[in-house]
């Protein structure tokens, strides 16, 4: 009678253990494939992020592109040195960005770089009408930024600052840390009577805005606004931690 028992006792408890072990097996593989179908999702997310990030950068480049060799044959026939220097400026302007990857970061020094040789350009296509005030806090200059982020910015400025006056204008560039936080703010001023940056803030700062939105997962890093005849753009780049 009692080995009988025993039996039954262990038979029991053989049975609720190998009830365990099969639902820890099947909870372990049901683990696993989440894990898998997760990652997929979010390689699946990455590879998307990038590849809106290609299109959008590319989409800017055929932009520039134009207006720089629109101005190079402007200046082919009065003013051949001056395009002769031009188009050195825009292979050297070219030559290094179009060899960075649309997701890799520099520092804001090497992006100021970049920034200069487009400025370059710029001022042998306006001459005198364009100037330019950069002014960078030391503790700014490592900072990490996403590779020719500002240039479609400045663009902006000279295009909503210069398109509807003969007069000269300053691009005031500003850089600075806060809360861990790069804020670069562009300002330029504008005609009131004839732009309206409000209503056109440009393609490029519609790219600019998607790409940190892409980047950050955040649509607050990009804000314009006016005051009287100034135009002004700020953008906030957190750093990794």
């Amino acid at each position: 009678m009692f080995l009988d028992r025993s039996l039954i006792i262990r038979g029991s408890i053989g049975f609720l253990l190998m009830g365990c072990v099969t639902l820890i097996c099947v909870l372990w593989y049901n683990w696993g494939d989440q894990q898998a179908t997760e990652q997929r999702k979010q390689d699946a997310e990455r590879l998307a992020r990038e590849a809106e990030l290609f299109k959008l950068r590319h989409q800017l480049q055929p932009h520039f592109l134009f207006n720089s060799l629109n101005s190079i044959n402007a200046l082919i026939g009065s003013r051949p040195q001056e395009a002769r220097e031009m188009i050195q400026q825009l292979s050297d302007f070219l030559r290094g960005t179009l060899k960075k990857e649309e997701h890799q970061w520099i520092s804001l020094s090497e992006e100021m770089q970049y920034l200069q040789l487009y400025l370059d350009i710029e001022k042998v296509r306006f001459g005198n009408r364009l100037s330019t005030r950069i002014e960078i806090e030391e503790n700014a200059r490592q900072l990490k930024i996403p590779v020719l982020l500002l240039q479609p910015v400045v663009e902006n400025a000279i295009k909503f600052g210069l398109y509807d006056t003969t007069d000269e204008i300053v691009i005031h560039i500003t850089a600075s840390v806060d809360d861990n936080t790069l804020v670069v703010i562009v300002k330029n001023p504008f005609d009131p009577e004839t732009a309206q940056p409000m209503q056109g803030t440009g393609f490029g700062l519609n790219v600019v805005k998607r790409r940190l939105d892409l980047l950050f997962g955040r649509n607050d890093l990009l804000i314009t606004h006016t005051k009287e005849n100034i135009f002004t753009t700020t953008i906030k780049v957190p750093q990794h931690a």
